[in-house]
This record gives C-alpha cells, sequence and structure tokens, in this order.
C-alpha cells in the first residue's frame, strides 16, 4: 500500500481521543483511543485538562498509528472549547467544555445551533485567569500547533465563536471587549485546506472540522426523511428537509448538499448514561420486565433542545420494589431513546430511516432502547469512530485525493439494522406519555450551584 492511499482523522471527543487510519474506499486499516478524564468540579461545570485532552493525546493517537504512513492528517473535535497557552502551545487554564456554566449569557438566543456568545464568555473567563497568554485557542488548535506547529482552526468551528468571528476573521472590538487581541487568535483555514505538515512523519496538515459535521459526512443519511442520530457523549438528532423552516426550541443548520438540517443537542446522551453505569450495579437491561421499569428524566445537567434551560435537573419516577438494576438501566436507555422520538417528533419531519453513529453504536442496549421508543429500524454505521473518519476524508482533500465534500458519502456504510422489539412497543409507548409529563414540570435546581 502506498503513503498516499492512507489518510488519518483524529476527533478530540469528551472522553476519548479517537484517531482512525483509512484508505480511499473508508475502510479503516488501523485505530487509536486514548481516554482522558472529564472534569466535573460543580453542577454546571464541564472542563478537560486541556495539555492531556487536547495536546498530548493527539500527539499518543499520531503515534500509535505512525505505521500506516500517511499522506494526511486531519482533526476534529466538539464544540465550543477554549484554553489559554504559553509561548510553547501549552494550555496553561482549564480546557472548558460547551454547556459550562461560565459561557452562560443570560439573553442567549435558544433557536442558535449554539448559544450566542458562549465562546466569547469562555474567552472574557480565560484571560481573566491568564492575561498574559501567548494565545486563547480551541481544541483543535491545540492539537494542530502539537502536531505542526501551526495553530489553526477550521472555519465551522471559529464561526460558533460568533460575536467574536464574523465570516472573514476575528472580530478586533469584540475580542477587546473580552481583554484579548486578535493576534492571540487561531488562524481560519477551510476544511481539507493544506495547513502545514507534521512535524514526526512528514504528513500534510489539513483543517478538519467540528466532530458532528465530519459524523454528518460519513453517515449516509441525506436524503429527505433520513435521520441522524448521534450516540456520543452528547446525544445529537438531525433530520434532513429539503429547505430551511424554524421550529420553537429546535436548530436547522445548513446541510453540505444544500438541504438542512433540523434538529439539536441533548444531554440525555453517554454522559448521563455513563453515571447510571457508575450508580448502579451490573444488570442486564434485556432481562428486566417490560412491565416494571421506571422513568428517568435524564436531564443532571440541564437540558440544550429543546429547553435551553441549565438549571433543569433529573428525576426517577415510578419506582417500586420488583425493581432491580437491570430495570433501572433499562429506564435510562429509554430515555435517551425518548428523547430521540421526542426531537424527531418537534421536528415535524416526515421520517423515512434512521441512522444511529458514533461511538454509543457499541452499547446494543443503548440503540434497541432508541429502536423501541421510536417504534423503527435504527440502521448502525459500521465505524463507530465517524468524526475520526471524516477528518480521514478532508485530509485526503488536502492532498488532492478528493475534491468534493459530498463524496464523503461514499464511505457511509451499515454494520447491522436494530429492530423494534415487540415485547417491549406497548409498555415503552405508555411510558414515553409518562416522560411527557415530567418533561412539562417546572424546572427547578436542586442542591449549591
Amino acid at each position: 500500500m502506498s503513503r498516499t492511499d492512507v489518510t488519518i482523522g483524529i476527533d478530540i471527543g469528551t472522553t476519548a481521543v479517537k484517531a482512525v487510519a483509512a484508505d480511499a474506499n473508508g475502510r479503516v486499516t488501523a485505530r487509536a483511543r486514548i481516554p482522558h478524564e472529564l472534569r466535573v468540579p460543580a453542577p454546571d461545570r464541564l472542563e478537560h485538562n486541556a495539555d492531556e485532552a487536547w495536546r498530548r493525546g493527539p500527539l499518543t493517537a499520531l503515534q500509535q498509528l505512525a505505521q500506516s504512513k500517511a499522506s494526511a492528517v486531519a482533526v476534529s473535535a466538539m464544540v465550543p472549547s477554549l484554553t489559554a497557552v504559553d509561548g510553547d502551545g501549552r494550555p496553561i487554564t482549564p480546557g472548558l467544555l460547551y454547556g459550562d456554566s461560565r459561557g452562560r449569557v443570560p439573553s442567549a438566543g435558544s433557536d442558535q445551533p449554539f448559544p450566542t456568545g458562549e465562546a466569547a464568555e469562555f474567552l472574557r473567563w480565560t484571560a481573566a485567569e491568564a492575561p498574559d497568554a501567548a494565545g486563547y485557542w480551541p481544541a483543535p488548535a491545540v492539537a494542530n500547533y502539537a502536531l505542526a506547529g501551526e495553530a489553526i482552526v477550521d472555519f465551522p468551528t471559529a464561526y460558533t465563536a460568533h460575536p467574536l468571528f464574523d465570516g472573514t476573521g476575528w472580530k478586533v472590538d469584540a475580542c477587546a471587549e473580552c481583554g484579548v487581541t486578535v493576534d492571540r487568535m487561531p488562524r481560519v483555514e477551510a476544511p481539507g485546506a493544506a495547513a502545514g505538515r507534521v512535524r514526526e512523519t512528514g504528513a500534510i496538515l489539513a483543517a478538519g472540522a467540528i466532530d458532528a459535521l465530519c459524523e454528518q459526512m460519513v453517515a449516509g443519511a441525506d436524503d429527505d426523511g433520513d435521520v441522524l442520530v448521534l450516540c456520543g457523549t452528547t446525544l445529537i438528532v438531525w433530520a434532513t428537509i429539503p429547505e430551511p423552516r424554524q421550529v420553537p426550541g429546535l436548530w436547522t443548520i445548513p446541510h453540505m448538499t444544500g438541504k438542512s438540517q433540523i434538529g439539536g443537542a441533548s444531554n440525555a446522551g453517554g454522559l448521563f448514561l455513563g453515571w447510571v453505569d457508575r450508580l448502579l450495579q451490573p444488570g442486564d437491561p434485556a432481562a428486566a420486565d417490560p412491565r416494571r421499569v421506571p422513568v428517568w428524566s435524564p436531564y443532571l445537567r440541564g437540558e440544550r433542545t429543546p429547553f435551553h434551560d441549565p438549571d433543569r435537573r433529573g428525576m426517577l419516577d415510578a419506582l417500586d420494589l420488583t425493581q432491580d438494576a437491570a430495570s433501572l438501566r433499562r429506564a435510562a436507555y429509554e430515555a435517551s431513546g425518548f428523547v430521540v422520538r421526542r426531537l424527531i417528533e418537534l421536528s415535524g419531519a416526515p421520517v423515512s430511516r434512521v441512522v444511529a453513529a458514533g461511538g454509543g453504536t457499541r452499547v446494543q442496549p443503548w440503540i434497541q432502547a432508541i429502536a423501541d421508543a421510536i417504534g423503527r429500524p435504527v440502521e448502525v454505521s459500521a465505524v463507530s469512530e465517524g468524526a475520526a473518519l471524516g477528518a480521514a476524508y478532508l485530509a485526503r482533500m488536502a492532498v488532492g485525493l478528493e475534491s468534493s465534500l459530498t463524496d464523503a458519502a461514499r464511505w457511509a456504510s451499515v454494520a447491522r439494522i436494530v429492530e423494534p422489539d415487540p415485547i417491549w412497543k406497548s409498555a415503552t409507548a405508555d411510558r414515553y406519555q409518562r416522560f411527557l409529563e415530567l418533561a412539562e414540570l417546572p424546572s427547578r435546581a436542586t442542591g449549591p450551584q
């Protein structure tokens, strides 16, 4: 296999850095996973050790894949994120993550794809903590500098920093208002643009993109009526529609094919399910009695779409003495499935097929509960590291092996189809109605904030 046949995509996720080497057909030839700690120092805070997760994690992942002899490398990451760095590009403040209260803006509009001003508030807080920092960089800029000495981010990531970025460059006045000069912000490049050379291997460094965009590129959920469910630490649901329209509480964003997507992000994903795993003793959700399952309201740290309410909290309803760990685990997976169903219903989009992607697709009880909750088959993407795979495709563009983002759909493949279980159908439908009732209860934060 020649050097130009393989590219590498690196995805900085909430709980791990994932990397894949892929050939011209999107076949994964090697993969790496470098876990890192997700810090929750307070109920309304979410952060990384940015040096561990954003700098050392990508470097380690690339070292593990060094035998792949890749021609190019690209990085994807979640948004928004921010840290301050020293003159060597090493993070010196916590890596702030989406939804952290240090980015909260009380007047933010709830219908925007990303909370208006969240990145600006991250910058304001970080600049106050480290006013003499050499730079203020999101996660991909930290990784790209570590890999190639180039502090770059892609245009989609920069756009999420509005009003700091206006589509053409960093705004001097907006950055100054946060206490920062624009020369300390990262360079911005188009996804797939060649931006430098990786120090260790000489491979081309390509500008990557937001993780969800990279997932979308290689998921194959591009036709009208396709619903893409991204099962990661954050649960994201996108329904593809022919043209943009607005629904209160939901987000509408452009699709790379020229269509639109409607839906949004929820905290009822892996962050919630991981907490349940830590709380409960082992138990097989499939062994639970379909009639003896309680109802979780899964909003442990507020909820994004459709409530946009950081003070919403979780609850567990209809507990009784016949239930065990298996019942409670099944209830947790169902709660995530109920969120998917609600977002689909709120979108009003006619559904033709549902595709699940992301690392959570390896958790069969989660995908089964989603299928049961929505009453439809769920097609599971063959590559669970979809964001890394999409980044690997962008890396091909940087060396002239690809010319169109839409051609990435040829890399989409389905590993299996999960059908809804008829035995669970009626009981799950009843619990969904109770889930909706719980969702309408007034929001009430509990405990110290």
